[in-house]
């Protein structure tokens, strides 16, 4: 980790690796979890291997209308391991400026003695974007959706 690029933060999650691979795998597992509540998401693509695409949409306040969230692709996936995507390109390969940050995410899962040691590392290409996701909310915003995720698989 480059902590002038990147931003992370850790989880101890009180279930097996195999119960957070799921909750990551499985869309209507996913779209419990993968945005902060009140937001509603929905998953439009989530082909959790190299190359295969993540997409989501996010609904402010009813469920009913939606607006694009995330449009990345998964780079690597090593099961109950690693998870790395990037938003950079587009679930169809092709180069994308999403907003508001380019942003590559890795998710690792390690055995802990209480479970599972969940750790994020958001990098990004400059201090600059790394400054702005972080004004931007980073601990808040994804720290709340690691808290959601270990609410849904330790429920």
């Amino acid at each position: 980790m480059n902590p002038e690029l990147d931003l992370s933060l850790e989880r101890i999650i009180r279930a097996p690796r195999s119960a957070i691979w799921r909750a990551w795998t499985d869309p209507a597992l996913f779209a419990r979890w993968w945005l902060p509540d009140p937001i509603v998401g929905r998953v439009d693509a989530l082909d959790v291997r190299p190359g295969g695409g993540l997409v989501t949409q996010m609904s402010m306040d009813d469920g009913a209308t939606y607006t694009p969230h995330m449009d990345a692709v998964f780079l690597i996936a090593e099961p109950e391991e690693r998870i790395v995507f990037t938003n950079a390109l587009d679930s169809t390969w092709h180069p994308a400026t999403p907003q508001p940050v380019a942003v590559t995410g890795e998710f690792t899962l390690t055995e802990h003695p209480d479970g599972t040691l969940y750790r994020v590392v958001a990098r990004h290409g400059d201090p600059a974007a790394r400054a702005r996701h972080q004004e931007l909310g980073f601990a808040e915003g994804w720290g709340t959706v690691a808290d959601q995720l270990i609410a849904l698989v330790e429920g």
